[in-house]
């Protein structure tokens, strides 16, 4: 990704599932972001359960909108140089043209950034390295 002047990065919620490790890939956005979040048309709930499960911090999350509507005030409350929409579908293209942000398909930003995807379609199992074997 560029890394030239400041930027807002938003996630669909399905473009996040795309990657391998995407507590990871929140990590390494925040070096060079302002502002990264989800949005989705899905309820808010099953956004915070699957952002808690891959120990994703928000700066922002869609919330009872749409994406839509929370592009548009995500655009209007974090002022970057830079708006930029991680998506998957076609859809995803046209609400970041309407709201007046850059679109990157998860394979383009993967690639642009380094990220691993998801390629067999198996998400990686969070907290997987912090099994203790003294459990009871």
């Amino acid at each position: 990704m560029d890394g030239s002047g400041s930027m807002t990065l938003a996630f669909e919620l399905d473009a996040l599932r795309a990657f391998a490790d995407p507590g990871a890939v929140f990590s390494d956005a925040r070096g060079w972001t302002e502002y990264v979040g989800v949005v989705s048309e899905q309820p808010t709930y099953v956004v915070t359960n699957y952002t808690r499960k891959h120990r994703v911090r928000q700066d922002f999350f869609s919330g009872p909108r749409g994406v839509a509507e929370s592009l548009e005030r995500v655009r209007e409350q974090f002022e970057t140089d830079r708006h930029v929409f991680v998506g998957t579908a076609d859809e995803d293209r046209d609400v970041a043209e309407a709201t007046e942000w850059e679109y990157l398909d998860a394979a383009g930003a993967a690639e642009a950034a380094d990220w691993a995807l998801d390629e067999d379609g198996e998400e990686a199992e969070p907290f997987a390295e912090s099994t203790r074997d003294d459990w009871p």
